[in-house]
């Protein structure tokens, strides 16, 4: 298979911080829209690029809670937005591009992991619509402005959870197969990947580069919160007196590094479409790896993301 996905040994780790990777990075003039930028990596992911001179807009769900994180952050403007209401990404999007011509990073954060089965009114399965239509509607109507830019990044929230399953083109609702919370997560961040893959494709010769990312596992965060005590130990994963412990567990500021590093890093100058962890490209690896950088063949195959992408038009059209 043809691919990009080879390690370019940053230098950075699982242990770098989001701040460590922005070190020296000044980002004045440059416009950042997030989602879910006010709680967890996202929240984290904000306050360092903000920090290095960014302006942000961010999108919120929950005003009140999105207004107490970020009232003490400077250069960050607070939008509603719903990813499972088309209407309101569009409001959403007009409001941005009535005040700004060029958006140079849309950072795609917001997901929810391993809900129980519901649907949005239009009858897609919440995961797939959050997780991915929401944040594909979201960058077509922003898409004339990351290309006015010149050199823009749409960096879009994976994980390692894409090994659950991938996309099932043909019932990607489960509206003829049974539901499962797990696959379809996994399904969800599969489509995150190679939507990463096909927009890249398609963008880079406007210049818009596409990256897709695995965070690393952190519990500590609001998308833990459909998860059972038995959830968190299947995974290794003990909570005593809330802190939590296992293998592999990051802080937030780890979580976001790897965020920041696909945002604003200039080793990943003329690159893109690929998937990355632990502040680095991630490598293609076996089915049955227990390598939790690497990234499975579904994930980066370009016909299938060729097809998800025209799926997905129609599907928010």
């Amino acid at each position: 298979m043809d691919t990009e996905q080879k390690p370019i040994e940053s230098g950075f780790g699982a242990q770098s911080t989001a701040e460590e990777v922005a070190a020296g990075t000044d980002l004045r003039g440059k416009l950042v829209v997030i989602t879910g930028g006010y709680a967890g990596i996202g929240l984290e992911t904000v306050r360092v690029l903000a920090k290095a001179g960014a302006s942000v807009i961010a999108g919120a769900r929950d005003m009140g809670k999105a207004e107490a994180a970020l009232s003490k952050i400077r250069n960050v403007e607070l939008l509603p937005l719903d990813l499972t209401e088309p209407e309101s990404i569009d409001r959403f999007s007009a409001q941005i591009l009535r005040a700004h011509k060029a958006i140079h990073l849309l950072i795609n954060n917001a997901g929810i992991m391993a809900a129980p089965l519901t649907r949005d009114r239009r009858g897609y399965e919440m995961q797939f619509a959050t997780n991915h239509l929401g944040h594909f509607q979201l960058t077509m109507r922003l898409w004339d402005a990351l290309k006015r830019a010149g050199q823009s990044r749409v960096v879009t929230l994976s994980s390692f959870g894409h090994r659950y399953s991938d996309v099932h083109l043909e019932d990607p609702n489960f509206d003829h197969r049974p539901y499962d919370r797990w696959k379809g997560y996994g399904q969800s961040k599969t489509a995150n990947v190679l939507f990463a893959i096909e927009l890249d494709r398609r963008g880079r010769g406007d210049g818009i580069r596409g990256f897709a990312l695995h965070p690393g596992r952190i519990p500590a965060t609001d998308l833990a919160r459909h998860l059972s005590e038995d959830d968190l130990k299947s995974f290794g994963i003990t909570r005593e007196n809330g802190v939590f412990k296992g293998p592999g567990i990051k802080t937030i500021e780890q979580g976001a590094a790897t965020t920041v590093w696909c945002a604003v890093s200039a080793q990943l100058e003329g690159k893109g479409g690929v998937y990355c962890a632990d502040c680095d490209i991630s490598a293609l690896v076996p089915d049955d790896s227990q390598n939790s950088a690497g990234v499975l063949r579904w994930a980066v195959d370009k016909q299938t993301a060729r097809a998800l992408w025209d799926l997905s038009e129609k599907l928010v059209a």
